[in-house]
């Protein structure tokens, strides 16, 4: 059965054509959609038809899609992290310079000048001068797919590199530079930074990171830059600081209506993930994410399920949603022997409140066996593949 893959945004071809047409119907007019591609549209309004089983984001920030409400309802929500990274992290280094000296103001002035313009730039440009990144400290707030390279890259810009990431994985400390200092807190890197740099998500624990508190751990004349969501930072806190000094200069791709035109700001138009290779990445990440799971069941960037993967044993697959509470394999291994149904092999692994399990068995199960795995408390979704 073929099954149809909603686009709420215009997403890249060459990530939709990594979709089988002979198992998939792609377009932005589909009804009834297995799964969907998105982008920035907004779907927190959205109703959900009941065969909706997954959700992929052509991006890495999930603000736009309704994860609770997904998660109850058994919807696999993938996203498509560091296929953009690169892209952003090219952004923030301009944004380092933006923050040392001010090109922007310059720009907008020499486009003001008509007569004996070479003169009067000799005159003019010393109130445009700024200071040198090499040398200074640069203070990563979060180590990831972003965070790591840019990490990297300001250690060859000869900077000295300090980090702080509670939730580093192994991966990613083995991609940074051996030079690059690991803080204990976010303290510390307040208060050795010449320069900022925020890559954490926008969580309840983060909103508002950076504010009057913070501020003041800061080295006087400190550089932020915010290229990961707008409310890290506090605005009227933060044009408090710019104000008085304490901070020099703050660089962000999320203006807000607080933050535009303040002296001392560079507000650039989120144009973090804006390249032709940025949304290539991602549209290709999305449909291979989507792809894998509505055909082989295999979860990998989910960010409300855990990663489960599993090499095809058989020609049937039973693919369980379900509530992390204990026995639940044990439950599933019962039914499945009560039923005549023989597993040749599983896997099975929690997030957190959820968890997913994975049963490769011998024939396609009778409809009535599947439903009685349906019918158990604490099962969110069964697909049979």
């Amino acid at each position: 059965m073929i099954k149809n893959i909603k686009l709420l945004n215009k997403i890249a071809k060459i990530g939709t054509d990594k979709l089988d047409r002979s198992l998939f119907n792609v377009g932005e007019d589909v009804d009834a959609p297995y799964g969907i591609m998105v982008r920035s549209a907004s779907m927190h309004e959205m109703e959900f038809n009941s065969e909706l089983r997954a959700i992929a984001r052509a991006g890495a920030g999930v603000n736009n899609i309704p994860i609770e409400r997904c998660t109850e309802n058994g919807i696999v929500v993938f996203n498509t992290p560091g296929a953009n990274a690169n892209a952003v992290k090219e952004l923030v280094i301009a944004g380092l310079m933006l923050a040392s000296r001010d090109v922007v103001g310059g720009v907008k002035w020499a486009g003001t000048l008509t007569e004996d313009v070479a003169g009067q730039v000799e005159k003019g440009k010393s109130k445009f001068a700024g200071v040198e990144v090499a040398g200074k400290t640069l203070g990563v707030i979060g180590l990831g797919a972003i965070g790591g390279m840019v990490a990297n890259t300001a250690v060859h810009l000869r900077m000295e590199v300090v980090g702080c990431d509670p939730y580093l994985s192994v991966e990613a400390a083995w991609s940074l530079n051996h030079h690059i200092e690991k803080a204990a807190t976010y303290n510390d890197i307040y208060a050795c930074s010449d320069y900022i740099t925020l890559h954490v998500p926008s969580t309840p624990q983060t909103k508002g990171m950076i504010n009057k508190d913070t501020i003041a751990k800061m080295k006087d004349g400190v550089r932020i830059l915010n290229f990961a969501r707008a409310d890290l930072v506090n605005a009227d806190d933060l044009k408090e600081a710019l104000a008085s000094g304490k901070v020099a200069a703050y660089v962000t791709d999320f203006p807000t209506e607080e933050v535009i035109n303040v002296p001392g700001v560079v507000a650039i138009p989120h144009l973090g993930a804006s390249t032709a290779e940025s949304e290539d990445n991602c549209a290709v990440m999305a449909a291979m994410e989507l792809g894998d799971y509505i055909a082989n069941g295999n979860i990998r960037n989910s960010v409300n399920f855990p990663a489960v993967s599993m090499p095809r044993s058989s020609d049937c697959r039973l693919c369980i949603l379900h509530k992390n509470v204990p026995a639940m394999l044990t439950k599933f291994t019962a039914i499945c022997a009560e039923q005549g149904i023989n597993i040749e092999n599983m896997t099975s692994k929690s997030r957190g409140d959820v968890a997913y399990t994975m049963l490769d068995v011998n024939g396609k199960p009778e409809d009535a066996s599947v439903q009685i795995l349906k019918d158990m408390a604490d099962v969110m979704r069964v697909r049979v593949l």
